[in-house]
């Protein structure tokens, strides 16, 4: 065991008593605190002096004053910090601007300031330290450590630095792990993403990695190029001290199978909840389900029951109130001078002692042109049973609805890519539709009383889902394929790419 090694082992202990002693032990109260830090520091800004702030004594008060808004609503807000107005929303001005690509508005930018960065590196920090504590293996610090993310590159507008949240965190990764992080920045600035993997690969392909970080569906491009590259059979005969691998973004459970026969070994995981609104949650433990929620990162989180969202009397609650197994809405308020800001993501608590969550969707990524509204948690876990009981797995799956077939019933049409297919498609149908039956009551209604026909699959060739995000200008970095929609513009893209 080297140095690195050996030292980490005390310092995650005692960051984890530290945590513990605090964020865990006094939810409620690190919360509160929170949220008079945030009143008392933003009182005098635009945002504060627009929606009374001296005024808020309770959360009552709070929920009176700071209504919910998404990214569009908040825009003039938004607008005046890019034009080199300071104070809008936290006092002074951001030391970045995080661009993400937006739903209905194009580009957005997400303000991170000089108070809210050091969490997002922190919570990263928490969730490596948290998985050396319980499993006492730290080995992976002693190696090579490789980060699949967005360029580094920075643009500058009004002396405002902007740049996707990855590239500008990569700007924060601690002294003490950059000689081991990988890729190099002449490789990270690659624009081009597929030109970008083939360099990684030959940059890696004979380097001691033991930790391998981002987004699965990349992750798993990159393992393919390179057993392609090397001509070897799994990443662990390219790799063999690699022992942890670390994502976020989606939900794994549907890549476990492929990352299985790529890897040649199961490798254990944490997981990750980050965004640029801020670092929300990480996998604290390998032995219970969800993922700790950062209570003590200085955002004050609410939650709105997903069926009452956007109802003028939606039911509006904070930490002291939440319910396990509900679906919410998380609105968070943070240190970067977000106010009752929707993220747009679902998340459901699975524990109270400690608060954990499960990510269980987004807002607007479900299927529900029937009234069924099926959510992403819950395609993504059938998909996963079928695919174990029938022994196959998928590269990437879209769920759209087929509203007007020319050939009878609608139905919900599926677009897979397998990597390795079910030897009965017609079995594999049956059983998707079912487990989806079982998991949703509305959509079983709707199949039992006839308004729709079971599924169907649509076969995508061989890499047809990167073709598809590339074609839509999304291919790499910090961009998710969604699994759902309510419409069928990635279908029709898709429907091109069929095998």
């Amino acid at each position: 065991m080297g140095i690195k090694a050996a030292l980490s082992r005390p310092y995650a202990a005692y960051m984890v008593k530290k945590r513990n002693f605090t964020m865990v032990a006094d939810p409620i109260k690190t919360q509160k605190k929170w949220m008079d830090y945030l009143l008392r520091k933003a009182e005098l800004t635009a945002f504060g002096i627009n929606h009374s702030f001296p005024k808020i004594r309770t959360y009552s008060d709070w929920k009176k004053n700071i209504p919910v808004r998404d990214y569009e609503e908040l825009l003039p807000y938004f607008e005046r910090i890019l034009n080199g107005e300071e104070s809008i929303l936290w006092p002074g001005r951001p030391q970045y601007l995080a661009k993400t690509s937006g739903t209905t508005a194009g580009a957005k930018y997400i303000p991170i300031t000089r108070q809210s960065m050091p969490f997002h590196i922190q919570s990263a920090k928490m969730a490596l330290l948290s998985y050396i504590h319980e499993s006492r293996r730290a080995d992976f610090v002693d190696g090579k450590m490789i980060f699949l993310q967005g360029s580094p590159a920075l643009e500058d507008k009004n002396g405002l630095k902007i740049g996707r949240l990855s590239g500008i965190t990569a700007h924060h990764v601690p002294a003490y792990l950059q000689r081991n992080r990988l890729p190099s920045k002449e490789t990270n600035l690659i624009a081009d993403w597929e030109q970008k993997v083939d360099a990684i690969v030959l940059e890696t392909a004979d380097q001691d990695l033991r930790l391998i970080s981002g987004i699965p569906a990349w992750v798993q491009m990159y393992f393919e190029r390179l057993l392609e590259h090397t001509g070897k059979k799994t990443v662990m005969e390219v790799f063999p001290n690699f022992s942890l691998f670390v994502y976020g973004g989606v939900n794994f459970a549907p890549y476990k199978q492929r990352f299985r026969e790529l890897i040649g070994a199961d490798i254990p995981s944490v997981e990750l909840f980050p965004a640029s609104e801020g670092f929300f949650a990480y996998q604290d433990t390998q032995h219970a389900e969800g993922l700790l929620l950062e209570l003590d990162s200085g955002i004050f989180y609410e939650f709105i029951p997903v069926e009452e969202f956007g109802k003028p009397d939606a039911k509006r609650i904070w930490l002291d109130e939440v319910e396990i197994g509900q679906n919410y809405a998380l609105i968070v308020n943070s240190v970067a001078g977000l106010w009752g800001y929707n993220i747009g993501d679902t998340v459901k608590f699975v524990s109270t002692e400690p608060h954990r969550i499960i990510v269980t969707g987004r807002l607007k990524h479900f299927t529900s042109a029937f009234g069924e509204h099926v959510i992403a948690e819950e395609v993504e876990s059938a998909m996963q049973e079928v695919c174990e009981a029938l022994n196959c797995s998928t590269v990437e799956f879209h769920l759209a609805p087929q509203v007007t077939p020319s050939d009878g019933l609608p139905y919900h049409e599926w677009f897979i890519e397998f990597a390795k297919k079910p030897e009965d498609e017609v079995a594999f149908a049956k059983l998707l539709d079912e487990a989806l039956v079982k998991r949703n009551p509305y959509y079983k209604d709707l199949i039992k009383g006839s308004v729709l026909r079971p599924l169907r699959i649509q076969n995508v060739k061989q890499n047809g889902f990167m073709e598809m995000m590339k074609e839509r200008g999304k291919l790499g970095g910090q961009n998710k394929i969604p699994r759902l929609a309510n419409d069928r513009k990635i279908a029709d893209v898709l429907s091109r790419f069929s095998a």
